[in-house]
């Protein structure tokens, strides 16, 4: 509203300075006329005296000065002609540079253009014509030669001329019209990026590679050349930072819409919301594939629209532009995201979710530099470098702490159910994934990398050394763990179970080809040895009670061999019940472990105990107090003895602690080092 006052303002002011200069020109035509005609056609002055009357009624001059001063006016009244004449022109050109340039852009700019061209030829003329009428006006008065009322009217109005002339500077000797032009191709320039930037049809339901269309369509070439166009005249008036500004609002809008689809609320989540890698670790998958999706299809496009629209204008336009666009449809995001990773609670998985964002970062490596390589992109630049050290340093900070964590583990007591500790199925299924296609060669590259910044040098044994290393660690442990033991039984029981997963998770797997062969024997031979001395020393003892000692040359009668079959089964129920309420709380997570140890058990205790029934089960079995000795059926003790050794709901060994993922779970508990070690 206040830019229309003004305008209306600027307008009147231009039909009033115009109407002045008018009435100059006409009384110094007719001055001029008079004087060239006083001399040599006095009797035509009488005849004409009546109409020029008025108009040489100021004049004060005899006839030679009069004849000197002619000449004078003349120079003075041919730029002021030639100033109305393309103020003229400037009024004619309104009608088209108000109404709408989709009707006929190519004329549109060409009248405009027309517009820029009057307007700088009166920049530069109107102080011309201004300057003569004013010497012309100061000539009369230092001769005398007019009314000098009459002098100091033009005087005024020349001077109100110049006025309104500083006060516009010349950019609004249109009134205005140039720049309503102007806006009007702004508005076109929008209209045209609005109605050809789409956004894609994404679908949050399924992967961006698996979405229909993967890349946006590149505008019409004829979209181009006319964006291009209105450029050129908005850029020779000096609006290119708004036209950039509009086309970066439009184009990262665009780019957002097309990725708003794919849910990308995690890429805000802050460091406060969450403990550890395992609480994102779905997000970084998804952050992989959105962030190449992002990368290789939407800014890609945007980089070669950027260059196709402002290639003409410099590569520092179109680069700075694209840069823009970048920062503002999302690429800090995505980055910031990555930085939330890096700070997040240290712990094994962590290290494989660094390495998944190096692979992730490292496949884009070409495109980050080609896209962002320019010096407009210096911001995007120092944040992607600053993430991959961050990367690179977290993750080999926790590889090298794998090792003294392992060795800290040693302190805690072994557990009370016998069961493998999860550090050894945690950390062996680990290092089997550091070792396997998907993580080996990229720890080797990010090992090499921080190495070389320390200027030292790292070679792929070393990887393999260190390995070695954990598992030699972890063997230690399961030695001191079984010497905790005050329960010699339980402590085989121990070994058995843990030599057994050793044995059976590594076998064909890439640590297990690591160890060799050998090694894996040792292991299941070992596996068979605790397995032998722990039936041994506890199921093994139970058919002892069930001797038929003295049964088989007993005399004594029938009352007394019942009496002493009865003492034996009492022994053997209260040495079985003492055996199963002691190992029903240990646990053996293997299943096929877990079978085949009740299968032995059974082949050890049952057939005796079947047997002794057959043969002596009849003396107790018809006493009233039979339920006492005769406690056990040959099924029934067969299905408790297989009911052994069952992992308790949610719980998988005795070591306690924090999940790491859905599929390692290390539940290592919190063991401080020594002061004297260094993080």
């Amino acid at each position: 509203m206040t830019d229309s006052v003004s305008d209306g303002k600027g307008i009147s002011h231009l039909v009033s300075a115009r109407k002045s200069l008018m009435l100059i020109l006409d009384k110094s035509r007719g001055l001029a006329t008079a004087l060239d005609r006083a001399g040599p056609s006095f009797s035509e002055v009488n005849q004409r005296l009546p109409s020029l009357e008025s108009t040489v009624r100021p004049i004060r001059a005899d006839k030679d000065a009069l004849l000197a001063v002619g000449g004078h006016i003349n120079r003075a009244v041919g730029p002021a002609a030639a100033v109305l004449k393309v103020f003229d022109a400037v009024h004619g050109l309104e009608k088209m540079l108000l109404s709408d340039p989709r009707n006929d852009l190519p004329g549109y700019l060409s009248v405009s253009k027309r517009l820029e061209e009057a307007l700088r030829f009166l920049g530069e003329n109107c102080g011309l014509a201004i300057q003569w009428l004013e010497d012309m006006v100061e000539y009369l008065g230092d001769n005398e030669m007019a009314d000098s009322r009459y002098l100091s009217s033009l005087k005024k109005s020349l001077q109100g001329f110049g006025d309104f002339r500083s006060d516009v500077q010349g950019t609004q000797l249109d009134g205005g019209l140039l720049n309503a032009a102007l806006d009007m191709l702004e508005s076109e320039f929008r209209g045209l990026l609005t109605e050809n930037s789409v956004p894609l049809p994404m679908s949050s339901s399924s992967s961006p590679s698996e979405q229909p269309c993967i890349a946006p369509p590149p505008l019409p070439v004829s979209v181009i050349q006319k964006l291009q166009a209105i450029l050129g005249r908005l850029i020779a008036n000096k609006r290119l930072e708004r036209c950039i500004s509009i086309y970066v609002e439009v184009r990262s809008s665009n780019v957002r819409a097309s990725l708003h689809a794919l849910n990308l609320d995690y890429l805000e989540i802050s460091i406060s919301e969450f403990n550890d890698a395992q609480s994102i670790e779905g997000y970084i998958t998804q952050w992989g594939k959105h962030l190449e999706f992002a990368v290789k299809h939407l800014f890609e496009a945007e980089y070669k629209l950027c260059n196709d629209v402002f290639e003409r204008f410099g590569l520092d336009v179109w680069m700075g532009c694209f840069a823009r666009i970048a920062a503002q449809a999302g690429i800090l995001a995505f980055l910031q995201f990555g930085k939330t990773v890096t700070e997040s609670k240290k712990d094994p998985i962590k290290l494989l979710k660094l390495l998944d964002l190096f692979t992730s970062l490292n496949r884009l490596r070409l495109d980050f530099n080609r896209l962002f390589g320019g010096a407009a992109c210096a911001e995007i630049q120092n944040l992607t470098r600053e993430l991959i050290k961050r990367v690179i340093d977290g993750a080999s900070e926790i590889f090298w702490e794998l090792l003294v964590q392992v060795e800290l583990q040693r302190q805690l007591p072994p557990p009370v159910d016998g069961c493998g500790p999860k550090l050894v199925s945690f950390m062996t299924d680990y290092c089997n994934r550091l070792l396997g296609d998907n993580y080996r060669s990229i720890l080797v590259q990010v090992l090499v990398i921080h190495q070389s910044w320390k200027h030292e040098k790292f070679q792929e044994r070393l990887l393999v050394s260190e390995i070695l290393k954990i598992i030699s660690a972890i063997e230690l442990n399961l030695e001191t763990w079984m010497k905790a033991y005050e329960n010699h039984t339980l402590a085989c029981f121990f070994m058995m179970n843990n030599h057994w997963h050793l044995f059976k998770h590594l076998k064909g797997s890439k640590l297990g080809e690591l160890l060799g062969d050998s090694w894996l024997r040792e292991h299941e031979q070992s596996k068979d040895y605790f397995m032998t001395l722990f039936l041994k020393e506890s199921w093994g003892q139970l058919p002892s009670y069930l001797s038929r000692e003295g049964l088989i040359l007993f005399s004594g009668g029938r009352a007394t061999a019942r009496d002493l079959v009865k003492k034996r089964l009492k022994n053997f129920n209260e040495a079985f019940d003492s055996m199963y309420s002691r190992q029903s709380t240990w646990v053996i997570l293997e299943k096929d472990m877990r079978e085949k140890t009740c299968q032995h058990i059974v082949q050890t205790v049952v057939p005796v105990y079947r047997s002794f029934m057959q043969n002596y089960g009849p003396l107790v079995e018809k006493d009233q107090s039979s339920s006492k000795y005769a406690k056990y059926t040959v099924q029934n003790m067969e299905s408790i003895l297989a009911s052994l050794f069952q992992p308790k709901p949610a719980r998988y060994g005795s070591f306690k602690g924090r999940q790491l993922s859905g599929k390692f779970d290390s539940g290592l508990p919190v063991v401080r080092r020594p002061a004297s070690v260094v993080m």
